[in-house]
C-alpha cells in the first residue's frame, strides 16, 4: 500500500549513493532535508521531496508529521537481551567498591545470569525476553543483535538460540542472532578451559549449525576470559560453519582482540574500552567495523571508547547499547547516541550515523536497513518537533519520539 508522510520539519539520514558504512569523515554528513515528504509502499522507502513539490497520489494513506523530524531507526548491533531475573545484588555490590572483575572471581557476573538461565523454562525465558525486545521497539529500534552465552552448556546455548529464533519470527523488528558459547568458561568446565574451548568446537558449533540457529559467532576475548590463541581456533572453526566473527575486544585491557578479530576479517569488534593507536590504525585499514558500547562505560564507571580519535583516523564506528544485566541493563539507543555526544565528543551527525547505518553494517543488514534510502525497509520515527537536531542528544530524558514504524507499519 501505498503511504506518504507530509508536513516533515525535517528529514534526516537520507541516502542516495546506496553507502552500506560510513568511515571517519563521511560520517559528519547526515543528509537532511527540511519541510519534506517521505513516500513508502509496500513496506519500503521510494521517494522523498520538499513540500511545495508535493503530489499526491490517489488513494494513497496520508500521515501528518506535524512539523516532527524523522529520523531511521536505531540499529543495535550487541545486546544479550535473552536472561533470567536480573541482577541488582551485584549493582549494590559495585556501589559499595566492588570491579566488574572482582565480582566474576566471586562467582557472580555471567556465572551467576548463567545458573538463573538454567533454572527457567523456555517458555518463560522467551516472554521476558520478548518483553525486553518490545521495550527496545518503542525506543526507537528497528534491528536488533541478540547474543546467546549466559548458558555455557550445550543444552542452555541452545535454548538462548531457540528463543532468539522465535523473536525473529514474532517481532517487527529484525533479528540477527550471535552465538556467544565462550562467553565465560561454564561452571563444569572450571579450572579446565581448554577442555571448554574444545567444547565449544566439537559439540557446540555442529549443533548450532545444524539447526542454523546463527549467523555470528563471537568470543570475550579479553584478560581473565579466552586468550588471542583460543580466540582464533574458535573463529577459525565457526567459518567452517558459515559463521561470521564478532567479537568482544579491548574491554578491559589491551587484549589483542582487535588484532584477531581484524585478522580473521571480523565484521565488528565490540567494546574496545582500551585500544590504543595501533588498533586505531589497524581498524581504519580494514573493512572491520569499531563497534563501541557507551552504556556499558556509563554503568560501570569504565573509559568510554576513543570514538572521537577513530573516526578522526578514518575508522568506522558503530554504537550499540550492550543491553545486558550486569554491565548495561537498558537498551536505550537514544540514550546511546546521548552519551556519545556528552562523553565521546561525536557530533549529533556522527553519533546518529553510528546508531543506524553503521549499527546496521555491524549486523551485516545495511544494503536492506540503517538509511532513508529507496529501497529500503520503512523503518522510522517520527519525532515532536525540535528547532535543531541537537536537542534530540541534548533533551536525553525528555520523551520526544511520537511514532514509529517498521516495514511502513505503525507499531506504537
Amino acid at each position: 500500500m501505498k503511504h506518504i508522510i507530509i508536513n516533515i520539519g525535517r528529514l534526516c539520514g537520507i541516502d542516495t549513493a546506496s553507502r552500506t558504512v560510513l568511515r571517519g569523515q563521511e560520517m559528519k554528513m547526515l543528509g537532511e532535508l527540511e519541510g519534506a515528504w517521505l513516500r513508502m509502499d509496500e513496506g519500503r522507502f521510494t521517494s522523498w521531496g520538499k513540500m511545495e513539490n508535493l503530489d499526491l497520489a490517489p488513494g494513497e494513506k496520508v500521515t501528518d508529521a506535524q512539523g516532527g523530524t524523522v529520523l531511521p531507526s536505531f540499529c543495535d548491533s550487541h545486546t544479550h537481551i535473552v536472561y533470567a531475573g536480573s541482577r541488582e545484588g551485584e549493582f549494590l555490590d559495585k556501589i559499595n567498591g566492588l570491579s566488574y572483575e572482582e565480582i566474576a572471581k566471586r562467582g557472580g557476573g555471567i556465572l551467576n545470569s548463567a545458573d538463573l538461565l538454567h533454572a527457567t523454562s523456555e517458555q518463560d525465558l522467551y516472554d521476558q525476553t520478548a518483553a525486553r525486545a518490545r521495550e527496545v521497539m518503542l525506543k526507537g529500534t528497528g534491528c536488533l543483535e541478540v547474543k546467546s552465552g549466559y548458558g555455557l552448556t550445550l543444552e542452555d546455548e541452545l535454548k538462548m538460540l531457540r528463543v532468539i529464533a522465535r523473536l525473529a519470527e514474532t517481532s517487527p523488528m529484525k533479528i540477527v542472532a550471535t552465538f556467544l558459547g565462550a562467553h565465560a568458561v561454564g561452571r563444569a568446565y572450571a579450572g579446565r578451559q581448554g577442555e571448554y574451548v574444545d567444547h565449544i568446537i566439537t559439540d557446540m558449533l555442529p549443533a548450532v549449525a545444524a539447526e542454523g540457529l546463527a549467523g555470528f559467532v563471537d568470543v570475550f576475548c579479553d584478560r581473565g576470559f579466552f586468550t588471542t590463541e583460543e580466540t582464533a581456533r574458535i573463529l577459525e572453526a565457526a567459518a567452517r560453519y558459515g559463521m561470521k566473527p564478532k567479537i568482544h575486544a579491548n574491554e578491559l585491557d589491551v587484549s589483542g582482540g582487535v588484532q584477531v578479530g581484524v585478522a580473521h576479517n571480523a565484521v565488528s569488534v565490540d567494546h574496545l574500552e582500551r585500544i590504543g593507536e595501533e588498533e586505531i590504525a589497524l581498524l581504519a585499514g580494514s573493512d572491520t567495523i569499531a563497534t563501541m558500547l557507551p552504556g556499558a562505560s556509563f554503568f560501570l564507571g569504565m573509559p568510554y571508547g576513543p570514538a572521537r580519535r577513530a573516526i578522526d583516523n578514518g575508522v568506522a564506528v558503530a554504537l550499540a547499547s550492550d543491553y545486558n544485566p550486569g554491565s548495561s541493563p537498558s537498551g536505550d539507543m537514544r540514550m546511546v547516541t546521548s552519551l556519545a555526544c556528552i562523553k565521546m565528543k561525536l557530533t549529533p551527525a556522527e553519533a546518529i550515523n553510528a546508531t543506524t547505518i553503521n549499527g546496521a553494517a555491524a549486523m551485516g543488514l545495511s544494503s536492506e536497513y540503517g538509511s532513508i534510502a529507496p529501497g529500503k525497509h520503512a523503518n522510522f520515527f517520527i519525532t515532536d518537533p525540535m528547532k535543531e537536531l541537537a536537542f534530540f542528544p541534548y533533551a536525553y530524558t525528555t520523551p520526544l519520539i511520537r511514532e514509529i514504524y517498521l516495514n511502513g507499519t505503525k507499531v506504537n
